[in-house]
Protein backbone atom coordinates (compact mmCIF):
# COMPACT_ATOMS: atom_id res chain seq x y z
CA UNK A 1 0.00 0.00 0.00
CA UNK A 2 2.73 2.47 0.96
CA UNK A 3 4.52 1.85 -2.33
CA UNK A 4 1.45 2.66 -4.46
CA UNK A 5 0.56 5.75 -2.45
CA UNK A 6 4.09 7.16 -2.45
CA UNK A 7 4.29 6.60 -6.21
CA UNK A 8 1.17 8.78 -6.48
CA UNK A 9 2.80 11.50 -4.39
CA UNK A 10 5.90 11.48 -6.60
CA UNK A 11 3.70 11.65 -9.70
CA UNK A 12 1.98 14.74 -8.36
CA UNK A 13 5.27 16.45 -7.57
CA UNK A 14 6.50 15.66 -11.08
CA UNK A 15 3.27 16.97 -12.65
CA UNK A 16 3.41 20.25 -10.73
CA UNK A 17 7.10 20.72 -11.56
CA UNK A 18 6.56 19.96 -15.25
CA UNK A 19 3.33 21.95 -15.35
CA UNK A 20 4.89 25.41 -15.02
CA UNK A 21 7.07 25.23 -18.16
CA UNK A 22 4.40 23.20 -19.98
CA UNK A 23 1.63 25.77 -19.44
CA UNK A 24 4.07 28.58 -20.30
CA UNK A 25 4.93 26.79 -23.56
CA UNK A 26 1.25 26.39 -24.47
CA UNK A 27 0.68 30.08 -23.84
CA UNK A 28 3.78 31.07 -25.81
CA UNK A 29 2.68 28.92 -28.77
CA UNK A 30 -0.87 30.33 -28.45
CA UNK A 31 -2.41 26.87 -28.10
CA UNK A 32 -5.70 28.45 -27.00
CA UNK A 33 -9.15 26.90 -26.79
CA UNK A 34 -11.90 28.31 -29.01
CA UNK A 35 -15.11 28.61 -26.98
CA UNK A 36 -18.28 27.66 -28.83
CA UNK A 37 -21.00 30.29 -29.03
CA UNK A 38 -23.49 27.49 -28.28
CA UNK A 39 -22.24 27.26 -24.70
CA UNK A 40 -23.06 29.46 -21.70
CA UNK A 41 -22.37 33.14 -22.30
CA UNK A 42 -20.28 33.29 -19.12
CA UNK A 43 -17.73 30.96 -20.70
CA UNK A 44 -16.81 33.37 -23.50
CA UNK A 45 -14.25 35.03 -21.21
CA UNK A 46 -12.32 31.74 -21.32
CA UNK A 47 -11.62 32.13 -25.04
CA UNK A 48 -7.93 31.56 -25.71
CA UNK A 49 -7.15 29.73 -22.47
CA UNK A 50 -4.42 27.16 -23.21
CA UNK A 51 -5.73 23.66 -23.85
CA UNK A 52 -4.20 20.19 -24.34
CA UNK A 53 -3.42 20.04 -20.63
CA UNK A 54 -4.19 16.36 -20.93
CA UNK A 55 -0.74 15.90 -22.44
CA UNK A 56 0.70 16.73 -19.02
CA UNK A 57 -1.50 14.08 -17.39
CA UNK A 58 -0.64 11.47 -20.02
CA UNK A 59 3.08 12.22 -19.95
CA UNK A 60 3.38 11.92 -16.17
CA UNK A 61 1.05 8.90 -15.98
CA UNK A 62 2.96 6.99 -18.65
CA UNK A 63 6.38 7.85 -17.23
CA UNK A 64 5.41 7.11 -13.62
CA UNK A 65 3.51 3.99 -14.69
CA UNK A 66 6.59 2.61 -16.42
CA UNK A 67 8.82 3.55 -13.51
CA UNK A 68 6.65 2.36 -10.60
CA UNK A 69 3.71 0.22 -11.75
CA UNK A 70 5.11 -2.00 -14.51
CA UNK A 71 7.96 -3.37 -12.32
CA UNK A 72 5.26 -4.65 -9.94
CA UNK A 73 3.11 -6.19 -12.67
CA UNK A 74 3.98 -6.36 -16.38
CA UNK A 75 0.27 -6.58 -17.22
CA UNK A 76 0.05 -2.88 -16.37
CA UNK A 77 1.77 -2.25 -19.70
CA UNK A 78 -1.73 -2.53 -21.21
CA UNK A 79 -3.25 0.57 -19.54
CA UNK A 80 0.05 2.43 -19.91
CA UNK A 81 0.28 1.82 -23.68
CA UNK A 82 -3.42 2.45 -24.25
CA UNK A 83 -3.20 5.71 -22.29
CA UNK A 84 -0.42 6.84 -24.62
CA UNK A 85 -2.32 5.82 -27.78
CA UNK A 86 -5.52 7.53 -26.71
CA UNK A 87 -3.54 10.61 -25.71
CA UNK A 88 -2.28 10.88 -29.29
CA UNK A 89 -5.82 10.49 -30.67
CA UNK A 90 -7.06 13.13 -28.22
CA UNK A 91 -4.23 15.49 -29.19
CA UNK A 92 -5.23 15.17 -32.84
CA UNK A 93 -8.83 15.92 -31.89
CA UNK A 94 -7.80 18.96 -29.84
CA UNK A 95 -6.08 20.48 -32.87
CA UNK A 96 -9.52 21.11 -34.33
CA UNK A 97 -10.64 23.16 -31.30
CA UNK A 98 -7.94 25.84 -31.29
CA UNK A 99 -8.43 29.55 -31.85
CA UNK A 100 -7.50 30.58 -35.42
CA UNK A 101 -6.20 27.11 -36.27
CA UNK A 102 -8.74 25.93 -38.85
CA UNK A 103 -6.10 23.90 -40.72
CA UNK A 104 -8.35 20.86 -40.74
CA UNK A 105 -11.65 19.81 -39.25
CA UNK A 106 -11.09 17.25 -36.48
CA UNK A 107 -14.82 17.13 -35.85
CA UNK A 108 -16.12 16.56 -39.38
CA UNK A 109 -17.77 13.28 -40.33
CA UNK A 110 -14.58 11.66 -41.61
CA UNK A 111 -12.70 12.61 -38.47
CA UNK A 112 -15.46 11.22 -36.26
CA UNK A 113 -15.56 7.94 -38.19
CA UNK A 114 -11.78 7.57 -37.91
CA UNK A 115 -11.99 8.17 -34.16
CA UNK A 116 -14.74 5.61 -33.73
CA UNK A 117 -12.72 3.06 -35.70
CA UNK A 118 -9.71 3.85 -33.50
CA UNK A 119 -11.77 3.48 -30.31
CA UNK A 120 -13.22 0.18 -31.50
CA UNK A 121 -9.76 -1.12 -32.48
CA UNK A 122 -8.27 -0.23 -29.10
CA UNK A 123 -11.27 -1.80 -27.40
CA UNK A 124 -11.09 -5.07 -29.34
CA UNK A 125 -7.35 -5.51 -28.79
CA UNK A 126 -7.64 -4.57 -25.10
CA UNK A 127 -10.59 -6.91 -24.60
CA UNK A 128 -8.79 -9.80 -26.27
CA UNK A 129 -5.64 -9.25 -24.17
CA UNK A 130 -7.67 -9.04 -20.97
CA UNK A 131 -9.65 -12.15 -21.77
CA UNK A 132 -7.17 -14.42 -23.54
CA UNK A 133 -3.80 -13.32 -22.17
CA UNK A 134 -4.33 -11.92 -18.68
CA UNK A 135 -7.19 -14.16 -17.62
CA UNK A 136 -8.71 -11.18 -15.81
CA UNK A 137 -11.86 -11.97 -13.78
CA UNK A 138 -14.63 -11.77 -16.37
CA UNK A 139 -17.44 -10.65 -14.10
CA UNK A 140 -17.50 -9.98 -10.38
CA UNK A 141 -20.87 -9.40 -8.73
CA UNK A 142 -21.04 -7.92 -5.22
CA UNK A 143 -21.69 -10.66 -2.66
CA UNK A 144 -22.19 -13.35 -5.32
CA UNK A 145 -18.63 -13.88 -6.60
CA UNK A 146 -17.08 -14.40 -10.04
CA UNK A 147 -18.64 -15.61 -13.28
CA UNK A 148 -17.14 -16.56 -16.65
CA UNK A 149 -19.20 -14.93 -19.40
CA UNK A 150 -17.15 -16.26 -22.32
CA UNK A 151 -16.01 -14.38 -25.46
CA UNK A 152 -18.89 -11.90 -25.15
CA UNK A 153 -16.53 -10.31 -22.60
CA UNK A 154 -14.56 -8.75 -25.49
CA UNK A 155 -17.71 -7.15 -26.92
CA UNK A 156 -18.57 -5.75 -23.50
CA UNK A 157 -15.07 -4.25 -23.17
CA UNK A 158 -15.52 -2.42 -26.49
CA UNK A 159 -18.99 -1.09 -25.62
CA UNK A 160 -18.03 0.01 -22.12
CA UNK A 161 -14.83 1.67 -23.35
CA UNK A 162 -16.62 3.66 -26.05
CA UNK A 163 -19.33 4.67 -23.59
CA UNK A 164 -16.79 5.85 -21.02
CA UNK A 165 -14.85 7.78 -23.68
CA UNK A 166 -18.04 9.60 -24.64
CA UNK A 167 -18.92 10.25 -21.00
CA UNK A 168 -15.48 11.67 -20.20
CA UNK A 169 -15.55 13.77 -23.37
CA UNK A 170 -18.78 15.59 -22.51
CA UNK A 171 -17.84 16.05 -18.84
CA UNK A 172 -14.83 18.25 -19.65
CA UNK A 173 -16.69 21.56 -19.58
CA UNK A 174 -16.01 23.28 -16.26
CA UNK A 175 -12.80 24.21 -14.47
CA UNK A 176 -11.66 21.33 -12.22
CA UNK A 177 -14.75 19.20 -12.95
CA UNK A 178 -13.32 16.34 -14.98
CA UNK A 179 -9.93 16.32 -13.28
CA UNK A 180 -11.31 16.12 -9.75
CA UNK A 181 -13.98 13.52 -10.55
CA UNK A 182 -11.44 11.38 -12.43
CA UNK A 183 -9.01 11.51 -9.51
CA UNK A 184 -11.68 10.24 -7.13
CA UNK A 185 -12.70 7.44 -9.51
CA UNK A 186 -9.10 6.26 -10.02
CA UNK A 187 -8.51 6.41 -6.26
CA UNK A 188 -11.56 4.17 -5.76
CA UNK A 189 -10.33 1.53 -8.21
CA UNK A 190 -6.84 1.86 -6.75
CA UNK A 191 -8.29 1.03 -3.34
CA UNK A 192 -10.15 -1.96 -4.79
CA UNK A 193 -6.95 -3.19 -6.44
CA UNK A 194 -5.09 -2.92 -3.13
CA UNK A 195 -7.81 -4.96 -1.40
CA UNK A 196 -7.27 -7.67 -4.02
CA UNK A 197 -3.49 -7.61 -3.77
CA UNK A 198 -3.04 -6.11 -7.26
CA UNK A 199 -0.19 -3.78 -6.34
CA UNK A 200 0.76 -2.97 -9.93
CA UNK A 201 -2.78 -1.97 -10.91
CA UNK A 202 -3.16 0.03 -7.71
CA UNK A 203 0.13 1.82 -8.37
CA UNK A 204 -1.00 2.75 -11.88
CA UNK A 205 -4.27 4.11 -10.47
CA UNK A 206 -2.51 6.22 -7.86
CA UNK A 207 0.13 7.64 -10.20
CA UNK A 208 -2.81 8.69 -12.39
CA UNK A 209 -4.37 10.34 -9.34
CA UNK A 210 -1.07 12.11 -8.71
CA UNK A 211 -0.83 13.29 -12.32
CA UNK A 212 -4.41 14.56 -12.12
CA UNK A 213 -3.71 16.43 -8.88
CA UNK A 214 -0.71 18.07 -10.53
CA UNK A 215 -2.90 19.07 -13.47
CA UNK A 216 -5.56 20.45 -11.11
CA UNK A 217 -2.88 22.73 -9.65
CA UNK A 218 -3.16 24.67 -12.90
CA UNK A 219 -6.78 23.84 -13.74
CA UNK A 220 -8.12 25.26 -10.47
CA UNK A 221 -10.73 27.98 -11.02
CA UNK A 222 -10.09 30.22 -12.88
CA UNK A 223 -8.26 27.66 -14.99
CA UNK A 224 -4.86 28.46 -16.48
CA UNK A 225 -5.10 25.41 -18.74
CA UNK A 226 -7.87 23.11 -19.98
CA UNK A 227 -7.67 19.32 -20.20
CA UNK A 228 -9.05 18.77 -23.70
CA UNK A 229 -9.61 15.41 -25.37
CA UNK A 230 -5.88 14.72 -25.01
CA UNK A 231 -6.75 14.03 -21.37
CA UNK A 232 -10.41 13.04 -21.45
CA UNK A 233 -10.02 10.17 -23.92
CA UNK A 234 -7.03 8.43 -22.28
CA UNK A 235 -8.58 8.84 -18.83
CA UNK A 236 -11.88 7.28 -19.87
CA UNK A 237 -10.06 4.41 -21.56
CA UNK A 238 -7.60 3.81 -18.72
CA UNK A 239 -10.36 3.79 -16.10
CA UNK A 240 -12.25 1.22 -18.15
CA UNK A 241 -9.22 -1.04 -18.42
CA UNK A 242 -8.36 -0.94 -14.70
CA UNK A 243 -12.02 -1.66 -13.94
CA UNK A 244 -11.81 -4.81 -16.09
CA UNK A 245 -8.40 -5.74 -14.67
CA UNK A 246 -9.89 -5.75 -11.17
CA UNK A 247 -12.99 -7.56 -12.43
CA UNK A 248 -15.27 -4.88 -10.99
CA UNK A 249 -16.41 -3.23 -14.20
CA UNK A 250 -20.03 -3.55 -13.06
CA UNK A 251 -19.18 -0.85 -10.51
CA UNK A 252 -18.20 1.73 -13.16
CA UNK A 253 -21.71 3.30 -13.17
CA UNK A 254 -21.53 3.52 -9.37
CA UNK A 255 -18.01 4.91 -8.99
CA UNK A 256 -18.38 7.03 -12.12
CA UNK A 257 -21.99 7.98 -11.39
CA UNK A 258 -21.66 11.60 -12.50
CA UNK A 259 -19.94 10.65 -15.74
CA UNK A 260 -22.96 8.45 -16.47
CA UNK A 261 -25.35 11.29 -15.60
CA UNK A 262 -23.43 13.64 -17.90
CA UNK A 263 -23.59 11.39 -20.97
CA UNK A 264 -27.21 10.40 -20.30
CA UNK A 265 -28.22 14.06 -20.13
CA UNK A 266 -26.68 14.65 -23.57
CA UNK A 267 -28.36 11.56 -25.03
CA UNK A 268 -31.73 12.55 -23.57
CA UNK A 269 -31.38 16.11 -24.86
CA UNK A 270 -30.51 15.00 -28.39
CA UNK A 271 -33.26 12.38 -28.42
CA UNK A 272 -35.86 14.82 -27.17
CA UNK A 273 -34.86 17.46 -29.70
CA UNK A 274 -35.11 15.04 -32.62
CA UNK A 275 -38.19 13.10 -31.55
CA UNK A 276 -40.26 15.89 -30.02
CA UNK A 277 -39.96 18.53 -32.71
CA UNK A 278 -37.16 20.58 -31.19
CA UNK A 279 -38.32 20.40 -27.56
CA UNK A 280 -35.58 20.13 -24.95
CA UNK A 281 -35.55 18.51 -21.52
CA UNK A 282 -32.66 20.59 -20.14
CA UNK A 283 -31.88 24.25 -20.64
CA UNK A 284 -28.52 23.10 -21.97
CA UNK A 285 -26.70 19.79 -22.13
CA UNK A 286 -24.61 18.22 -20.75
CA UNK A 287 -26.25 18.70 -17.40
CA UNK A 288 -23.52 20.81 -15.78
CA UNK A 289 -24.47 23.59 -18.21
CA UNK A 290 -28.13 23.13 -17.27
CA UNK A 291 -27.34 24.02 -13.68
CA UNK A 292 -25.29 27.00 -14.82
CA UNK A 293 -28.29 28.21 -16.82
CA UNK A 294 -30.36 27.92 -13.64
CA UNK A 295 -28.00 30.44 -12.03
CA UNK A 296 -25.71 28.11 -10.08
CA UNK A 297 -22.08 29.34 -10.03
CA UNK A 298 -19.58 27.17 -11.91
CA UNK A 299 -17.60 26.41 -8.76
CA UNK A 300 -20.74 25.30 -6.93
CA UNK A 301 -21.69 22.92 -9.74
CA UNK A 302 -18.19 21.45 -9.68
CA UNK A 303 -18.12 20.89 -5.92
CA UNK A 304 -21.58 19.33 -5.83
CA UNK A 305 -20.81 16.99 -8.72
CA UNK A 306 -17.56 16.06 -6.99
CA UNK A 307 -19.36 15.27 -3.73
CA UNK A 308 -21.75 12.92 -5.53
CA UNK A 309 -18.74 11.27 -7.18
CA UNK A 310 -17.10 10.80 -3.77
CA UNK A 311 -20.29 9.20 -2.44
CA UNK A 312 -20.51 6.91 -5.48
CA UNK A 313 -16.87 5.91 -5.10
CA UNK A 314 -17.30 5.10 -1.41
CA UNK A 315 -20.33 2.99 -2.29
CA UNK A 316 -18.37 1.26 -5.06
CA UNK A 317 -15.47 0.33 -2.78
CA UNK A 318 -17.94 -0.88 -0.15
CA UNK A 319 -19.72 -3.10 -2.69
CA UNK A 320 -16.40 -4.55 -3.87
CA UNK A 321 -15.56 -5.44 -0.27
CA UNK A 322 -19.00 -6.98 0.37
Amino acid sequence: MSYALMAGVLAMVAAVAAGYPFVALLRERKIGKAISSDGPESHMVKQGTPTMGGLLIVGVTVAAGLAFAVPKDRDVLLPVIVTLIMGVIGWYDDLGTLVDRAQREAHDRTGMILKLVGFAGVGVVSGWILYARMDAPTLLVPHYGSYDIGPVYVVIVVLVMMSMNSAFGVTDGLDMLEGSMSAVAFAAFGSIALMQGQTGVATFCFVTVGALCGFLWFNAYPARVFMGDSGALPLGTALTIVAFMTGWWLLLPVIGVMFVVEILSSVIQIGSFRLRGGKRVFRMAPIHHHFEKLGMPETQVTVRFLMVTVAGSLAGVALAAW
